[in-house]
C-alpha cells in the first residue's frame, strides 16, 4: 500500500520515460469526476461568485478586518476578468492534482465532506492515504513556502488556520497541503505538524465575537514606506484583498487609493507627498 510520503514522486512517475511503454489505465469515474469538477469550475466563473455573508471554516485564518467586512456588508471590489481567469485555470490545476493523485495509485477518500467545528461549516478536500490534505495551486512566490516548508510562519490567507479546522473535525493529528507552481508544474508535498495547528474553536469564539461589534477592528496591515519620497503604499496583504478601496477610502485626504503604472508594475499609494511622474490609472 502506499503512503503519502511517496505521492509527488508517484506522480512524477506518471509521466517519466520509463512509463512511456506502461499501459496506463484511467478509471471512468475518476475522469468524469474531473470532468464534472473542470465543467463546473467554468460554469461558476463565467456566472459570478456569490457572496453568501455566513462564516465558513475557509476564512477563520483570514484577518479579523476583512472578515468583518465579508460578513458586514463591506463592498467590495469587482474582480477583473484576468483574475477571474486565474483562479479559474487555478481551480483547474487542483482538480488535475486530485485525478494525478488517483492515477498514481494513491488512496483518495472522502472528497468534499462537509465538517463542523463550534457550529462553523466547512468541507475538506480529501483524504489521501489516510491523512487530511489540501489541494492548493501558487505562484511562484507563494509555492516557495509549501516547498520550504514555510507555509505556518507566512500565512497570509490562513490555510493552517483552515486545515486545522478540518484536522479538529476529522480528529486526526496527519495532515498536509499538496501543492503546485502555476508557472512551472513543479509539485510539492509539506506536512502540517499537530504543533502548528491554530485552536479552531478559540479562534472561531474570537471571530463570532469580532463580527458582532458595529464597528470593523483595526486594519489589517499598516501602510508600509515607498521607497525616501515621502509616499506610502499598500502592505502586500492589502494589496490582494478584495476591500481594499472600501477600508482605505479616508487615504489621500478622502480621495482613496490612488494607483500609478511604474515600469516594474501598479503601485497603490495611500498618501502621496511627492507626485509620481508615471501615469495614474
Amino acid at each position: 500500500m502506499k503512503t503519502i510520503d511517496t505521492l509527488v514522486e508517484d506522480i512524477y512517475s506518471l509521466f517519466s520515460s520509463d512509463n512511456k511503454n506502461k499501459k496506463l489505465e484511467l478509471k471512468k469515474e475518476d475522469l468524469d469526476a474531473f470532468s464534472n469538477s473542470i465543467i463546473a469550475a467554468v460554469v461558476s466563473a463565467l456566472s459570478g461568485r456569490e457572496n453568501k455573508r455566513t462564516l465558513r471554516l475557509s476564512m477563520i485564518g483570514q484577518p479579523n478586518r476583512k472578515i468583518w467586512y465579508e460578513l458586514n456588508g463591506g463592498k467590495k471590489k469587482e474582480i477583473d476578468p484576468p483574475t477571474i481567469i486565474k483562479f479559474l485555470y487555478g481551480n483547474i490545476l487542483e482538480e488535475l492534482l486530485i485525478l494525478f493523485t488517483k492515477a498514481s495509485g494513491h488512496t483518495v477518500d472522502e472528497m468534499q465532506k462537509e465538517v463542523s467545528v463550534g457550529g462553523v461549516v466547512g468541507h475538506h478536500d480529501a483524504i489521501v492515504d489516510g491523512t487530511l490534505v489540501d489541494f492548493k495551486s501558487a505562484s511562484d512566490f507563494g509555492f516557495k513556502k509549501f516547498k520550504e516548508g514555510n507555509i505556518t510562519k507566512d500565512d497570509p490567507f490562513g490555510y493552517v488556520a483552515q486545515i486545522s479546522a478540518y484536522a479538529h473535525a476529522n480528529k486526526t493529528s496527519e495532515a498536509g497541503f499538496l501543492a503546485i507552481n502555476k508557472s512551472s508544474g513543479e509539485i510539492s508535498y509539506c506536512p502540517v505538524h499537530s504543533m502548528d495547528f491554530i485552536n479552531p474553536e478559540r479562534r472561531i469564539n474570537e471571530v463570532k465575537s469580532l463580527i458582532s461589534q458595529p464597528e470593523p477592528p483595526p486594519r489589517c496591515y499598516d501602510a508600509v514606506p515607498d521607497g525616501k519620497s515621502g509616499n506610502m503604499r499598500l502592505a502586500v496583504g492589502c494589496a490582494f484583498c478584495d476591500y481594499r478601496n472600501h477600508c482605505w477610502q479616508d487615504a489621500n485626504n478622502g480621495r482613496g487609493i490612488r494607483t500609478f503604472q511604474y515600469a516594474t508594475g501598479k503601485k497603490s499609494l495611500v498618501k502621496v507627498m511627492s507626485e509620481p511622474d508615471v501615469p495614474e490609472i
